[in-house]
């Protein structure tokens, strides 16, 4: 009798969670806050220096975040962020500011004002001056002009005096940030555009505690300078190394193409999930829209910068919580052909598959914890939406699925009517047969795994020997990220030609002859420096696009010394996360399979970097984030393999002959292939979408997980279950027959000897 109650409580469960989603999801996306390449923006990171000698404290670097904090309130910048890094750095990140040129001279200026003579002899400098007192504003002439008052009216009154005996050296000058050994008035004053701010002629002695400071000033930088002396001296000096600032068209054309990239790919995964698993594969996608509404929640209570790669990390994250979906699915649809109640096989289908799907979900973890604590702030981001994800997808994929699904089973509606669950009528055996889900036929039994692994070891040493050949040879292209220097890109509304804008370039004097057009409507050009640009020529380059194109270039900076660390990171972070991933793989296995699965895991992370190679592709530091992503992903196919492997070895209790071992492996891979493949094809549909539909920033990255994805499949068959399989046939030589099962000693009450 079917069991209406439960069909109701399903569509009472189905319209709560959507009123909830439709009705609060829009507030939710728009209080997110968006990173730089979302929005556009600037992000610099600093490291602090000393002026005079002095030592550089903790103290110091918190002082000096505090003062640059100061400052940044004076821009208008709503949430800032700034960062204490390594002790002697701070990483600035200001999303959204419009005139980013400003931010960065008001950011850097050390802002100490100092009153000299012509002999450059300190007078007065910012301690005399009464906080908070400068002030833009007008002279007779109508010329800009920053007036500032000072604490003493007595001490201005004596320097002024001092200064009018020095006549006709009578000037007093005022500087801004004077570099002892290296500036003077005397250096300076033939110059047409002087370092010092201005040098008036003391006529008489001045009886007054306000200064007037007038130098030739625009508005907008009589306004910078007053801005910048009531924010405060930096006690340090602070040097540049590393920046990048986006344009709004940038992040704003970003956003739009990588979120019409997802609805495109998780569309399509929806539809391949209805289609192939009926009504399972409903519940998957009503559980995947939740997902996706969750993550962002928690994104947005953590209070979290969402950038492009974390788009890219939530879309993926559809991949993991489906891949849990299709393991729980598969092992359903085998109870069901064994002959089991529906009912039944749903509930052993749940049990079987929990262990599988926490393995498979914990290495994945490990793989972005890893990245999260090696990662600079996009990646860290990247991995912390990834963590998030992957948390939501476990509940979300086997609570959340299980409960739904189960209120249909339990309704016993679908009872005999297995082809609701993509299991057909002809497939299904009889429960009197005995037949276990270990024994199931299956679409790939004349396929032959393990007699062939020699071919297939050497088939991978082939590809590794070349690829390392082709990589002495053509080296890796790698971008600013790892060998320092500059990268500018520009955007126009009509068609860019290379040599006109190398002329362009030539004319700031700022030559290039790294110049790539790209684009449908060759619109876009990235110009590449092999030095770091400084901050002066960084403000001329953005001027001079911005007024010929009408938007603001994006440009990104590194210099020599982040470049070597973030190369160092990245080979820490696979190092570690493949150390990590043994220790796992051997505790809840054995080592013989973690071997296996390190191996794979190599072999896939060389293949993308040998493709990247011959391809000439860019590696920049998304690139480290694609290869620990794959890293997880090739673990998460070769556990569920090995989990299987594991199930069919433990049926067999005790090994004697090699060709056992063999056809434990060739089934556990034709078992699991359907799964494996199904899982990397709704993956390979995001990345896809991404791929063709997604910003520009992030295809090298898409490329990257394309290529490890099919990789993965690859080396989880052919070479971590083969490697297993050599190693225990060694074994089984070496030791003789091998028990599969340990066993338990009987209980007696006889006297023990």
């Amino acid at each position: 009798m079917v069991k209406r109650g439960r069909i109701v409580a399903f569509f009472v469960l189905l319209v709560l969670l959507a009123g909830t989603v439709g009705g609060t999801a829009k507030s939710i996306i728009n209080d997110i806050k968006l990173g730089l390449d979302l929005q556009g923006g600037f992000e610099v990171l600093y490291e602090v220096q000393p002026v005079n000698g002095e030592k550089i404290t903790k103290q110091t670097v918190a002082n000096t975040a505090e003062a640059l904090d100061e400052r940044i309130n004076v821009l208008g910048v709503s949430e800032p962020s700034i960062q204490i890094e390594d002790n002697n750095r701070i990483r600035v990140q200001l999303a959204g500011i419009e005139d980013q040129n400003q931010a960065r001279e008001i950011l850097s200026t050390q802002a100490n004002l100092s009153f000299r003579d012509v002999n450059d002899k300190v007078r007065l400098d910012g301690s005399d001056l009464v906080s908070g007192s400068a002030k833009q504003t007008f002279n007779d002439q109508n010329q800009p002009i920053v007036s500032l008052k000072l604490k003493d009216r007595k001490k201005f009154y004596e320097l002024t005096q001092n200064i009018y005996q020095m006549a006709p050296q009578n000037q007093l000058v005022i500087w801004l940030d004077f570099e002892e050994g290296k500036d003077s008035y005397e250096k300076e004053a033939g110059k047409e555009d002087p370092k010092f701010l201005s040098a008036p002629n003391v006529n008489k002695p001045i009886n007054s505690d306000e200064v007037i400071i007038e130098g030739n000033f625009t508005v907008e930088e009589a306004q910078n300078l007053a801005k910048l002396l009531d924010a405060g001296a930096l006690p340090v000096k602070l040097e540049e190394k590393y920046s990048t600032s986006v344009g709004a068209q940038f992040g704003q054309q970003a956003l739009d193409k990588t979120v019409t990239a997802g609805i495109i790919g998780i569309a399509l995964i929806f539809l391949f999930m209805i289609v192939y698993y009926r009504l399972p594969g409903f519940i998957a996608s009503v559980t995947l829209s939740v997902y996706l509404y969750l993550v962002l929640l928690l994104f947005e209570l953590m209070n979290g910068v969402l950038t492009l790669p974390g788009i890219a990390a939530i879309i993926l994250g559809v991949g993991m919580a489906v891949d849990a979906n299709i393991i729980t699915y598969e092992r359903i649809k085998e109870e069901i052909r064994v002959g089991k109640p529906i009912k039944s096989a749903f509930q052993a289908g749940n049990k079987t598959s929990f262990l599988t799907i926490l393995d498979a979900n914990l290495t994945t973890l490990i793989a972005a914890g890893v990245l999260f604590y090696f990662g600079t702030s996009s990646v860290k981001g990247f991995a912390t939406m990834l963590i998030i994800s992957i948390l939501v997808s476990f509940i979300t994929a086997v609570w959340g699925s299980r409960v739904l699904l189960g209120l249909w089973v339990n309704s016993k509606l679908f009872n005999k009517k297995p082809g609701w669950f993509g299991v057909n009528k002809k497939d299904v055996h009889s429960l009197s047969e005995n037949l276990d889900t270990l024994d199931l036929p299956t679409k790939f039994d004349r396929v032959e795994f393990a007699k062939n692994r020699r071919k297939f070891f050497a088939i991978s040493a082939v590809i590794m020997i070349a690829g390392v050949i082709l990589l002495s040879v053509f080296r890796l292209n790698l971008g600013i990220d790892f060998v320092s220097g500059s990268r500018v890109d520009l955007v126009s509304d009509q068609p860019i030609q290379t040599e006109t804008l190398k002329k362009e370039l030539d004319d700031i004097k700022l030559p290039s002859d790294n110049i790539v057009v790209s684009g449908e409507k060759s619109n876009t050009a990235v110009v590449r420096y092999s030095d770091d640009l400084s901050k002066e020529e960084i403000a001329k380059l953005k001027d001079h696009f911005k007024d010929l194109y009408g938007k603001d270039p994006s440009i990104s900076t590194v210099s020599p010394v982040v470049g070597k660390e973030l190369a160092k990171s990245a080979l820490y972070a696979v190092a570690i996360a493949s150390i990590f991933i043994i220790l796992y793989v051997t505790i809840r296995f054995e080592w013989r399979m973690a071997l296996g699965a390190i191996i794979s895991l190599l072999f896939d992370a060389l293949l993308i970097i040998f493709f990247f190679s011959v391809t000439r592709l860019e590696v920049d530091i998304t690139f480290i984030a694609a290869v620990l992503t794959i890293v997880g992903y090739s673990i998460n196919d070769t556990i569920v393999t090995f989990d299987r492997l594991r199930e069919n070895l433990h049926k067999m209790k005790r090994i004697k002959h090699p060709e056992e071992l063999e056809e434990a492996v060739n089934k556990s891979l034709r078992q699991t292939l359907g799964r494996s493949v199904n899982t990397v094809l709704t993956v390979v549909i995001t990345v896809i979408a991404i791929l063709i539909f997604g910003s520009e920033s992030i295809r090298n990255f898409s490329i990257a997980l394309l290529v490890g994805l099919i990789s993965g499949v690859f080396s989880s068959i052919y070479i971590a279950a083969q490697i297993y399989l050599s190693l225990k046939i060694r074994q089984l030589k070496k030791h003789g027959p091998i028990k599969t099962v340990k066993e338990k000693k009987k209980w007696s009450d006889e006297p023990q000897v």
